[in-house]
């Protein structure tokens, strides 16, 4: 019996064939977003329209905060304990803000590479798992 699974967000990220970010290029002068947007935001691009697009799935560590208080009840974590949050540059001008997973909280080093991986945010009481988005280290997994 397979167990029910949701993502924590829809269109955020997928996880068919891998993990991956989506986030929409625009198809006049092909700026990303992420997440997904409406429209181009670039000021001097005259075409504003946009399609969805995979984001690549590594890159560079460019910052990160480590979260030692736990957070509001809106946002669960099942077994909680301090948490890293980083911001991975994926290159095409794209940084993403994600949970660090797969590495001690004192040995995260800027400019460490970074590849996407999807892990259990939380289980509801039906059993659901709720995933969510994760930089890991590219060795670690």
């Amino acid at each position: 019996m397979t167990a029910a699974l949701r993502l924590v967000a829809d269109g955020l990220f997928e996880v068919d064939g891998g993990a991956r970010l989506i986030g929409s290029r625009c198809t006049g002068c092909g700026a990303l977003y992420f997440p997904q947007a409406l429209s181009c935001r670039n000021p001097g691009c005259d075409a504003k329209t946009v399609e969805r697009s995979h984001l690549p799935d590594r890159g560079t560590l460019v910052s990160f905060t480590v979260q030692r208080y736990r957070p509001p009840p809106l946002f669960r974590i099942d077994n909680w304990s301090p948490y890293a949050i980083g911001l991975v540059d994926l290159g095409e001008g794209i940084e993403v803000m994600g949970m660090l997973t797969g590495v001690e909280l004192d040995a995260i080093s800027i400019g460490s590479a970074m590849v996407l991986v999807v892990e259990t945010l939380f289980t509801e009481a039906d059993g659901t798992a709720v995933l969510t988005y994760k930089f890991a280290p590219a060795g670690a997994r």
